[in-house]
């Protein structure tokens, strides 16, 4: 994102940036290239703070040579790619060891620095962590904000609608935003599609040619792209490892490397299935998500945006929301033996907040029963059922479930 959006488009991760910065010498900013990590981190930092840049070559260079020498000038500092050059990893661990100065070090990467093999320094208890996911709908409007679900969360249930109805934001096109995806530059500054298609594929090319190959060693990079294609395909789909090798040609080890590799870069994610018991979590099948739903059209060869895709578009102003949040919240989806499902599952404390999402302006009843069988089973500690729909109206749609348009939320 360029200088002259910053006053109007603020961004939602600013003040949780604010906090990280005040409470420990360093501070991680990850998120997918392009989200506008660098902006971010520039002007929250401000003039006062010493900036190394490890897209510059000759930077990178030096800082894999001699790493103390970069970090030896005034604090603080402000490091953009620092996954380039892991070897400063261990030199910012030895100077905050000497001397520990709260917001001494704000790193930022387009790849996650716990899960890269070729970090082996996690500055564990030196370091906090924050990601930038793609601009939300209402960032990109210049609210600097995510949808109301702190605000439904703290709402009683009665109040849903009227809180609804007195929000400002009005309807658009989902489709529409679908197509521009949440990263700055297409969001913001490309009006026409085909200017939107263009840097969409240079943004594809530049993460298979230069992040992909500085993250893992891939032997095959048009293979890469198969699956990325096959990937965006799935988009809300459980994942099936096997099955997805099965179509493309590639063994199943092979999947579990690049979709682990896509995770890691912030291209994709894999939502976890909800349960009661924690552990449990971690052996469901998860469904699949890319971040981006701009880069999961192109990728997918530019198709009509369908109902997975609007579901992509909620999922990410949840996570935005989500991260923003100062205690644990855990976004899930839930999946009962009987078949049904509900799309996300919000779990804040004890509470519980099930959200359905329909690509059609006139829901019906049909449509909500998952969402009541959630209730049903989990009590008292569910919320309402929020059903998400394309329309304009807001009802109770069945008892203890209220349908009301996306726009009126996100």
């Amino acid at each position: 994102m360029h200088a002259m959006n910053d006053s109007l488009h603020p961004r939602l991760a600013a003040a949780v940036l604010a906090r990280h910065l005040r409470a420990v010498p360093v501070t991680v900013l990850s998120g997918a290239r392009q989200t506008g990590k660098s902006t971010l981190a520039r002007s929250e930092g401000g003039s006062r703070r010493t900036v190394i840049d490890l897209d510059d070559l000759a930077v990178a260079g030096i800082a894999k040579r001699d790493p103390e020498s970069l970090i030896t000038g005034p604090l603080p500092i402000t490091i953009d790619e620092v996954q380039r050059a892991p070897e400063l990893l261990h030199a910012i661990k030895r100077v905050v060891d000497r001397k520990r100065v709260l917001g001494q070090f704000l790193l930022t990467g387009s790849a996650n620095l716990l899960t890269t093999s070729k970090v082996s320094e996690s500055l564990a208890g030196r370091a906090s962590y924050l990601t930038l996911w793609p601009m939300t709908r209402r960032e990109q409007q210049g609210l600097g904000r995510a949808g109301l679900w702190g605000e439904l969360m703290a709402a009683t249930d009665d109040a849903w609608p009227d809180l609804l109805a007195a929000d400002k934001p009005g309807p658009e096109d989902w489709r529409a935003w679908a197509r521009r995806g949440g990263f700055p530059t297409p969001a913001l500054q490309l009006r026409r599609a085909e200017d939107r298609r263009i840097w969409l594929d240079g943004y594809i090319r530049t993460y298979l040619e230069r992040d992909v190959r500085a993250l893992s060693n891939i032997a095959s990079l048009p293979d890469f792209r198969r699956l990325m294609r096959a990937a965006a395909l799935r988009t809300g789909q459980l994942v099936n490892q096997a099955e997805l090798g099965r179509d493309i040609g590639m063994p199943q080890p092979t999947v579990h490397r690049h979709l682990n590799l896509l995770e890691t870069s912030y291209m994709l994610l894999r939502l976890p299935a909800f349960a009661t018991n924690r552990t449990s979590r971690l052996i469901k099948t998860p469904k699949l998500y890319w971040a981006d739903t701009a880069v999961a059209l192109s990728l997918a060869g530019d198709p009509e945006p369908g109902g997975a895709h609007l579901e992509s578009l909620i999922l990410q102003d949840l996570l935005a929301w989500r991260d923003a949040q100062a205690n644990r919240i855990d976004v899930c989806y839930w999946r009962a033996s009987t078949g049904k499902e509900v799309d996300f599952i919000v779990e804040a404390g004890d509470r519980l907040l099930p959200i359905e999402v329909k690509a059609t302006a006139r829901p019906g009843a049909n449509d909500a029963l998952a969402l009541q069988s959630f209730r049903q089973e989990y009590g008292k500690r569910s919320r309402p059922g929020l059903l998400l729909h394309t329309g304009t109206r807001t009802w109770w749609i069945l008892p203890g479930v209220l349908a009301t348009p996306w726009w009126r939320v996100v």
